[in-house]
């Protein structure tokens, strides 16, 4: 166990149980419910193509869920056995009872799940808040992280882009419930095109079908009574991180992170600025870089098939372990 270990992490074993779900659940894709003490966690997984495959984590980012792994988990099935986090307060996964959003909250959900289902280490994916979370955990515990995955991590800039600062606008106190009042008559279809025109660098390559999806899910959202709470928490949370300094400050962690990482970032990203890339391939110690100048916040759901490359050659480069 690493000296650096958050506090109480191992307390907890997991109650894993059936789930009906009230989310969509693509072909072969299966959730399931996580129950430890004050904290439940939905887990989508897609059984590997056989036994004994290195165990993957994928971490979703803020105001996304699970679901935003479905188009790269099948791309995968053959060389890792993957399952996606709902972090708490996301996708089907419930508040936690202590409502604690913070960036530190989220990844003592992520070491603790790990711990309770004893599948680390394993290949860590993270995008954008989950990118900052999974980067915490491998500094944390290197024990329970392979490889590092970070696509469009959220990691400070000291000069945030001008389209980024609505969405931190969230995490000041009482304005994600003044948006929620007047965006009151917008129909889950606006909500869903604009979240779109934010995240993807080319929002025509959303087909019909997965727009659908996204209507969807947005409906069922937004009638959650704590969907403005996590997401404004949560953003207060990436807030509060990028503030932070000395050996709790994200870039310092990413420094410490021994596992070899892949950073994937998008030239027509509005939200993690495409210039933090060559700095934070400096900042990890082993790493990579995949630049995709077409992609944008999310490149593993425009483009995964160059993310699933990207992630393989990792894996050779590693023995596949």
């Amino acid at each position: 166990m690493s000296s650096t270990e958050l506090p109480g992490v191992r307390a907890a074993t997991a109650a894993v149980s059936p789930r009906v779900a009230t989310v969509r659940v693509a072909e072969g894709e299966e959730l399931r419910a996580v129950a430890l003490p004050g904290l439940t966690l939905t887990v989508r997984a897609r059984p590997p193509a056989r036994a004994g495959l290195a165990p993957a984590l994928y971490v979703h980012g803020l105001g996304g869920s699970s679901l935003n792994w479905s188009d790269l988990m099948p791309l995968l099935a053959d060389v890792v056995d993957g399952e996606a986090l709902d972090l708490p307060g996301f996708g089907d996964s419930p508040p936690p009872d202590d409502g604690n959003y913070s960036l530190t909250g989220h990844a003592r959900a992520v070491i603790r799940y790990l711990d309770a289902a004893g599948r680390g280490p394993v290949h860590l994916v993270g995008n954008s808040l989950g990118g900052a979370v999974s980067t915490r955990v491998a500094a944390v515990r290197p024990d329970l992280v392979r490889t590092l995955t970070l696509v469009s991590p959220a990691l400070p800039e000291i000069r945030v882009q001008r389209s980024a600062v609505p969405t931190a606008l969230v995490a000041l106190p009482g304005v994600a419930s003044l948006f929620n009042r007047m965006t009151k008559d917008w129909t889950a279809e606006q909500r869903t095109r604009g979240m779109l025109a934010l995240c993807y660098g080319d929002p025509s390559r959303v087909t019909e079908e997965a727009l659908r999806h996204a209507v969807q899910e947005m409906e069922r959202r937004v009638q959650l009574p704590y969907f403005w709470d996590a997401l404004a928490r949560s953003a207060r949370g990436i807030v509060d991180a990028y503030t932070l300094g000395g050996q709790h400050g994200l870039w310092r962690q990413a420094e410490r992170v021994l596992a070899p990482t892949l950073l994937v970032y998008g030239g027509r990203d509005q939200l993690v600025s495409y210039r933090m890339a060559r700095k934070a391939a400096a900042a990890f110690r082993v790493s990579r870089l995949l630049t995709l100048p077409d992609a944008g916040h999310v490149a593993m759901m425009e483009y995964p098939e160059m993310v699933a490359q990207a992630f393989r050659e990792l894996l050779d480069d590693c023995g596949r372990s």
